[in-house]
């Protein structure tokens, strides 16, 4: 595997800077310590609801995620998810509610990580991904895959166990990988999918399957999607996306034929593109660049050797 060294390395991948959090999950099944660190008064929290939270825009610029200390919660017990400890040994914790709670200030609103990914600082958007993820998980998988018994929440939110037949369930990560695939001249494929709006163009992207390799998902997804045959494959970097459940793994990719058939099922639109035909392609308008979150960008921007444009991203 290879570091991600290149002129834009300063420009970190959103989701995966280090975030200060200790995800302390020794003391997930620990229920004296849990009600312990619950009851401190430094102890902080924030509801998750159908994938947003509460964000508060600073008069100085900074945005930061609505917390709450403990005691100041929504009541909840079956859906408080703990999140992990900072170096300060403040606690975290996530209350999983049917909607978020109002605001008497009326300054806060609700965000997904979409948009709150690019705005938060790193703990907060570490924190806001992990119980996004859990929430999503927890919502979806409440019966039990072996007999069909509804399950319990378990480990402070990260198990889930069957009172009938003693199964435990873990929160689930879907390997997915995406890559930017280059050729012998030095161009870079990007395609467009059938669902995007017209000029928005990114690096093509596909589950691992069973059985699979990374590598060979990397080869496969890009001649199921675009005809195009890959030979060498580099690791670059790995990024959480929990939209729902993913782990993105990303690669760059030397393409062995340049030829395009796109399937028309996911892609609808695949090109190659020079530097220059990129960068011209985005002053006028005609290509869109991926959005801001994703690693898509950084692993163009590699490619690019200079920041994307921030028109159209979101």
């Amino acid at each position: 595997m290879t570091t991600w060294t290149d002129p834009t390395a300063d420009r970190p991948i959103s989701l995966t800077v280090p975030s200060g959090i200790d995800r302390a999950a020794h003391h997930r099944l620990d229920e004296a310590w849990l009600a312990a660190a619950w009851s401190h008064p430094t102890t902080r929290c924030f509801v998750v609801s159908g994938g947003q939270v509460l964000i508060d825009d600073a008069a100085d610029g900074r945005t930061e995620l609505v917390m709450t200390p403990s005691f100041e919660a929504p009541l909840t017990e079956a859906h408080r998810y703990f999140l992990g400890t900072d170096g300060d040994g403040v606690s975290y914790f996530a209350l999983q509610k049917d909607s978020l709670p109002g605001r008497m200030d009326q300054s806060a609103r609700p965000a997904g990580l979409r948009e709150a990914g690019l705005l938060l600082p790193p703990r907060d958007a570490g924190l806001m991904a992990h119980a996004v993820a859990l929430e999503n998980w927890q919502r979806l998988h409440r019966f039990c895959s072996r007999c069909g018994e509804r399950t319990v929440i378990a480990a402070s939110g990260h198990v889930r166990r069957c009172p009938a037949c003693g199964a435990e369930h873990y929160p689930r990560t879907d390997p997915a990988v995406i890559m930017a695939v280059t050729d012998a001249e030095d161009r870079i494929l990007l395609g467009r999918q059938v669902h995007w709006p017209e000029g928005r163009f990114s690096t093509l992207a596909g589950f691992v399957e069973p059985g699979e390799s990374v590598e060979q998902s990397v080869r496969r997804e890009v001649h199921e999607e675009a005809g195009v045959v890959v030979g060498e494959v580099e690791y670059v970097a790995s990024q959480p996306w929990p939209f729902p459940s993913s782990l993105m793994l990303g690669f760059m990719a030397r393409a062995t034929s340049t030829d395009i058939q796109v399937d028309g099922d996911e892609i609808h639109e695949a090109r190659w593109f020079s530097r220059e035909e990129l960068g011209a392609a985005f002053a006028s308008g005609e290509v869109l660049p991926p959005y801001g979150i994703s690693i898509a960008a950084r692993l163009i921007e590699r490619w690019y050797g200079r920041p994307l444009p921030t028109r159209g991203m979101v």
